[in-house]
């Protein structure tokens, strides 16, 4: 994809922290972190989302993803991290190339995850059944 600022990255024309690389995934720190250590883990080939990956490239990048994580967690000496993967524009994907977000935690560092909602009387069953049907 010639615009797509990660596809710019990889073929280095637009500098990074890289923090990992292998022949299919490269890892850089984000540049407006949540926390020291914010990570991004990438495909080497552009997939729009999540759902645009093949399997393989999914094995592939949350393989990284895990080294990353503890890599990323021994490095600044974090007490947790969050693993996060925004998916087309309304959930936030700003980069419309697939990318795993790590982000370090630590006590006390403010930063807050959404609060969970509650379903309906019989909406919880109704969402499952629609959902069963399309994964058949």
């Amino acid at each position: 994809m010639t615009d797509c600022i990660f596809c710019k990255i990889i073929k280095g024309e637009i500098p990074c922290l890289r923090i990992y690389e292998d022949k299919d995934v490269l890892a850089f720190l984000d540049i407006a972190p949540v926390n020291r250590g914010h990570a991004l883990v990438i495909p080497k080939k552009h997939y729009a989302d999540f759902t645009d990956m093949p399997d393989e490239a999914v094995k592939q990048v949350f393989v990284a993803a895990k080294k990353v994580a503890d890599g990323v967690m021994k490095g600044v000496n974090a007490n947790g991290f969050n693993l996060g993967m925004n998916n087309r524009k309304v959930a936030g994907q700003l980069v419309m190339h697939a990318h795993v977000h790590i982000m370090p935690r630590f006590e006390g560092d403010g930063f807050k995850l959404w609060e969970g909602k509650k379903y309906l009387e019989g909406e919880a069953k109704k969402v499952m059944e629609s959902i069963n049907k399309k994964l058949k």
